[in-house]
């Protein structure tokens, strides 16, 4: 049985409480609108049945939930125009009041996309932004993990219970994201990931938002309709321009030509939001360097990415020099382009630089330089 938004919040108009909906009669509640099913499964107790299990489930997942009328309810989502009745949510339910930007693309990136949401994330979390997403495979993981990489806030909005994980390969970082940052979800819990699910979880990424940073996807995939979605909000829409020749650059390139604000680094959002918000973010980083003024600038300058190349070794630096950004290289491959290198030394050398940070292995043995 669902009532649907709309019908939950004609409901709660009408009865004010969620206790005065379970109290009413069949009659009362079909007057409201409700369907004669629906009515009669309120009123017979079915539904507080229901609500009762939630709550279990609720209490031994350790989430919270947050309903439309909450003070911490995230007032832009509030005043979008069909918001959730109620969020779940597990995790630090303070960032629901915290500026966010919802950062998405495709399942299926291109390295160049991987890396450009990495590190745009990361540099926007470090500005204080939190960046909020689907936890989706592809662009959305990569934004979670690199606002989480640079000590950022990152939310995770799901389209099941917050208590499922999809896809099952994100587990590690779905208990990350539930240490650190914060998961929510309309969907009741134990919900399963139906695919009609992640269209109707979009609005919450984009309504809780400034605005969405579009980094890859096709022209009708669902970062597009995200975006949609923010133009429909009032909300700002940044897109990252990609390779003309590729499939997955269609979406962001289409939007930048439409009106969307080209990004090249993280200033390029920052620089677009409202007044109010840059000055929350400037005194929230002001804060943030009274907090931590007993760091040195050598130690703060390390934790900004400096590359320590003056410690490499010299097969490690050929091939670091051989390998690109945006375009992974076999292991086959780089041997033959890096000449005098044995297939052992290689190896050794791509060890270093990933222990380092400055490289990422990815499936298949190829590799991608970190940007």
């Amino acid at each position: 049985m669902s009532l649907g938004t709309r019908n939950s919040g004609k409901l709660l108009d009408r009865f004010r409480t969620p206790q005065a909906i379970f109290r009413a009669s069949r009659t009362e509640l079909e007057t409201a609108g409700v369907s004669g099913s629906v009515a009669q499964s309120i009123a017979s107790g079915c539904t507080f049945e229901d609500a009762a299990a939630q709550q279990e489930k609720m209490t031994q997942a350790g989430a919270a939930l947050i309903a439309i009328g909450d003070p911490r309810y995230p007032q832009l989502l509030r005043e979008i125009f069909d918001p959730p009745i109620l969020l779940f949510a597990r995790g630090r339910v303070d960032l629901l009041g915290s500026l966010a930007l919802g950062v998405v693309g495709t399942r299926r990136p291109t390295p160049y996309g991987l890396a450009v949401a990495e590190r745009l994330s990361a540099d926007l979390a470090h500005a204080g932004l939190t960046i909020a997403s689907g936890m989706a495979r592809g662009i959305d993981t990569a934004a979670h993990k690199g606002a989480l990489a640079a000590g950022g806030d990152t939310v995770a909005v799901l389209g099941c219970g917050v208590d499922v994980v999809y896809p099952s390969e994100n587990r590690k970082l779905a208990a990350e994201i539930a240490a650190k940052g914060l998961i929510i979800s309309e969907f009741p819990m134990g919900a399963t990931a139906f695919p009609q699910n992640f269209p109707i979880r979009n609005r919450i990424i984009s309504g809780m938002s400034l605005g969405v940073l579009v980094v890859e996807g096709a022209q009708y995939s669902g970062s597009s309709i995200t975006a949609k979605l923010a133009m429909d909000q009032g909300r700002e829409v940044f897109a990252i321009p990609g390779n003309i020749t590729s499939k997955q650059s269609w979406g962001p390139n289409l939007l930048i030509k439409q009106g969307a604000k080209l990004v090249q680094d993280w200033n390029d959002v920052i620089s677009e939001l409202p007044a109010e918000s840059r000055r929350h973010l400037i005194d929230k980083g002001r804060k943030r360097l009274e907090s931590q003024e007993g760091a040195t600038a050598g130690g703060i300058q390390a934790s900004l990415g400096e590359e320590p190349a003056s410690e490499l070794g010299a097969a490690a630096r050929r091939a670091l020099q051989a390998l690109q950004v945006d375009a992974a290289i076999h292991l086959d491959d780089l041997l033959e382009k890096v000449e005098d290198i044995s297939p052992s030394e290689m190896i050794a050398a791509l060890f270093e630089l990933e222990m380092l940070g400055l490289v990422k292995q990815l499936p298949g043995k190829n590799f991608v330089k970190v940007w």
